[in-house]
């Protein structure tokens, strides 16, 4: 999964992209509001955390922009303790949730969790697929119970694949959603991680639909 930060505070932000990335996510990062508005228009994020109080554009006109180009991805919005009208100017302009400061790391990772599970139709942290299950928060897999030994790059292609279980995956989606902006991207090195899994969790979970992409199924689901 690939998040956005829009935080102005350097330590803050730091702290944030420290986290999110030992809790397995892909960050991208932002100081100002202007960086922030470029980035969240130009690709494609599963969620963003965004402060409000930003230079160059304040954090509502940013995320007013974004709704209005047509941007659905969920906001998580950072406000201050003593700035309730921030909370309410955030949720008109299309906030999904909101953090006051200071906050509990944990917290945050939480509500992003639970943010990108419910935009994607999950509501528990652990996704079942038949026998295959993905605990979200625990980054971890297991089939019938038994853990999964799994890379970092090969959990993230699982969890983005069950995040939108049945649904087609072009490989240049799972490329965008699991690499940040800096990253060399390759797609062809899709099909390899691809291969991994499909020797780890069984090669009749994930199927390739010719000229499109992936889908993670339930294997079960294919003899009824």
């Amino acid at each position: 999964m690939r998040l956005l930060v829009v935080e102005d505070d350097p330590d803050l932000n730091r702290q944030l992209v420290l986290a999110l990335e030992d809790a397995g996510y892909v960050i991208d990062k932002a100081f100002d509001g202007e960086e922030g508005l470029f980035l969240g228009e130009t690709e494609p994020y599963d969620a963003v955390v965004l402060d409000l109080g930003l230079p160059e554009i304040d954090g509502v006109t940013v995320l007013e922009r974004w709704r209005r180009s047509g941007k659905v991805f969920p906001v998580l919005i950072l406000t201050a303790r003593d700035r309730w009208s921030e909370k309410v100017a955030g949720f008109d302009a299309g906030a999904d949730d909101y953090l006051t400061k200071p906050f509990h790391t944990e917290e945050l990772l939480a509500r992003l969790r639970a943010l990108v599970r419910r935009a994607a139709g999950h509501v528990t942290s652990t996704i079942e697929i038949g026998d295959l299950s993905v605990d979200t928060k625990g980054a971890r897999a297991f089939i019938n119970g038994s853990p999964l030994k799994l890379t970092s790059h090969e959990f993230r292609i699982l969890s983005y694949l069950s995040h939108h279980v049945d649904r087609v995956i072009s490989r240049s989606e799972l490329t965008e959603h699991i690499y940040d902006q800096d990253f060399d991207r390759d797609s062809n090195t899709i099909e390899v991680f691809i291969g991994r899994l499909r020797k780890k969790i069984g090669t009749n979970r994930i199927a390739t639909v010719r000229g499109l992409g992936y889908r993670l199924c339930d294997p079960a689901s294919l003899d009824t």
